[in-house]
């Protein structure tokens, strides 16, 4: 079954409020997804991009979120924070091939956009291309897989 067709958790956290994050939260509940609204989304939220990508982290890697959608100015920031927690693989992607490909080959769980740079409609792509796509099966992918979860 292909995980668009899942309801499922998702933290969508951002160091800025905001049009584009409000549009990814009414796409995932429009898609049936439970959202959970972190940083600058959830009033008394500590919204520096650290703590943003931390706490996103911190949901995947407790299982309290099957994945995160982070959105920063560039979407760096969000990315390195989340990629500091052990077991996540967050990946800052621009298109829906780059959204796609990080789900199949590096089986990433946290999606990062740039508020700056990502149109509502490019995100909507991205979050169909990320919610449709599957990780690999491939042998030598997941071999570099477990590599970087070892590290």
């Amino acid at each position: 079954m292909r995980a668009e067709n899942l309801s499922m958790r998702v933290a969508l956290g951002s160091d800025m409020a905001g049009e584009l994050p409000e549009a990814i939260d009414r796409w995932l509940r429009a898609h049936g997804h439970e959202v959970v609204r972190l940083g600058a989304l959830a009033p008394g939220n500590d919204a520096a991009w650290p703590s943003v990508g931390r706490e996103a982290g911190n949901c995947v890697r407790s299982g309290e979120a099957a994945y995160a959608v982070l959105c920063c100015w560039t979407g760096t920031g969000v990315s390195i924070a989340a990629n500091k927690v052990a077991g996540v693989r967050a990946a800052l992607c621009a298109d829906a091939a780059t959204a796609a490909g990080a789900r199949e080959w590096n089986d990433a769980n946290v999606l990062c956009m740039s508020l700056r740079a990502t149109s509502i409609a490019v995100a909507e792509e991205m979050l169909d291309a990320w919610f449709a796509a599957t990780p690999t099966s491939d042998p030598a992918y997941r071999a570099m897989i477990d590599e970087v979860r070892k590290s």
